[in-house]
């Protein structure tokens, strides 16, 4: 397993000081409101509401921009899909410092971002290369190890039960992930920073 870089270090510590923040804070509090604003805002797009339109992808975006990349690296975005579509093609043309591979192809790092279908939605990698508008989800990982039911990836997300959270995504005994039936897994985005 390799070395996080300092990028990868940055953003997982980033990640993970957002969530101690605001993990029982509601997106419709004032507090994490007042964030999801400023993040949108820092990204680039106007902000509309905290409960109306979803933000993880803001939350995501926001994460990699703070810790250090510029938008010629990273596509920032209000959709998953914008910049999972980018860092697809950089891995086609085997260019930049973020890029998309089935879940197949990489086993994520620290620091990587992983990419999830959502509201019951099933595209799949091939989708995933061709499309930048549809529905889906990313969280950052923060630490990769194992415990008594194996490898696992431990991540941070946001808009997550309305609010930042924690998941575990299960890896096999190779680190790759092991897929599952509901909101299935499209994508890992390796962060080569």
């Amino acid at each position: 397993m390799a070395t996080p870089s300092t990028f990868a270090k940055s953003l997982s510590a980033i990640a993970e000081e957002q969530h101690s923040k605001f993990q029982f804070v509601n997106e419709a509090d004032p507090l994490l409101c007042s964030q999801i604003k400023k993040w949108t805002e820092e990204i680039g797009f106007p902000f509309e509401s905290c409960t109306a339109v979803p933000w993880s992808a803001v939350f995501v975006s926001w994460c990699v921009k703070q810790a250090g990349a510029t938008k010629s690296e990273f596509k920032f975005a209000m959709a998953h899909s914008v910049f999972v579509n980018q860092a697809i093609k950089n891995a086609t043309n085997n260019t930049g410092v973020f890029r998309g591979f089935d879940i197949t192809e990489r086993a994520p790092q620290v620091g990587d971002i992983i990419q999830n279908n959502r509201s019951g939605n099933n595209f799949n990698f091939r989708f995933a290369k061709k499309h930048t508008d549809y529905v889906s989800h990313s969280v950052i990982v923060i630490e990769t190890g194992s415990d008594n039911q194996g490898a696992f990836a431990f991540c941070v997300g946001g808009n997550e039960s309305d609010s930042i959270r924690r998941s575990v995504v299960r890896l096999d005994d190779q680190g790759f992930i092991i897929q599952r039936t509901g909101n299935s897994f499209i994508s890992v985005i390796q962060n080569l920073k």
